[in-house]
């Protein structure tokens, strides 16, 4: 089978967002890029900071509730509606729960070929990139780093620490079918 979703899971600044793009330019076929931060930013202000949505902590901490699940599930459903009807799709997404967020996507892509790849990154690096960008609650990079990869199995991983984007990327490109 040929690959039709590539998920990059990775904690916040880890450099899945570059990959992506990345991947964009150098597949040979157009791949769409849907990242967990447009679903956020789509939620209507009644699921942004609130106990049914989704909440960001000042020391970084993220925490979903019931509303949250709810578009996120509907939001699965439709990027495997999108790959069923012939698009192509990167999935930039943070696993906040590990392995248990792999088996709610597992459910809404089954009978997709999907290629799982896990984006590590130094929390060093990762809090760095946090300062540098300016649009993240501090501490977030840190509090992620591991956290997202716990019981999570991959099919590959790349370290966006020890090399650029790009060399990511083209580690992956050989890895899409």
């Amino acid at each position: 089978m040929t690959t039709r979703i590539i998920v990059l899971n990775g904690g916040s600044s880890s450099g899945k967002t570059a990959i992506a793009h990345c991947l964009q330019a150098i597949l040979p076929d157009p791949w769409l890029r849907l990242g967990v931060d447009d679903l956020v930013e789509a939620l209507p202000p009644s699921l942004t900071d609130s106990g049914a949505g989704v909440a960001f902590g000042g020391q970084g901490e993220v925490s979903v509730g019931e509303g949250f699940i709810a578009m996120e599930a509907a939001w699965l459903t439709g990027i495997a509606a999108m790959v069923r009807a012939g698009a192509r799709v990167i999935v930039d997404d943070v696993f906040l729960s590990g392995g248990t967020s792999q088996a709610r996507m597992r459910l809404h892509f089954a009978s997709i070929e999907v290629l799982w790849v896990g984006v590590r990154c130094e929390r060093a690096i990762a809090a760095g990139r946090e300062i540098a960008r300016g649009d993240r609650v501090p501490g977030m990079a840190a509090s992620q780093a591991d956290m997202v990869h716990r019981g999570v199995r991959y099919d590959l991983e790349v370290d966006s620490g020890r090399m650029p984007a790009i060399d990511c990327a083209r580690m992956i490109a050989v890895r899409v079918g």
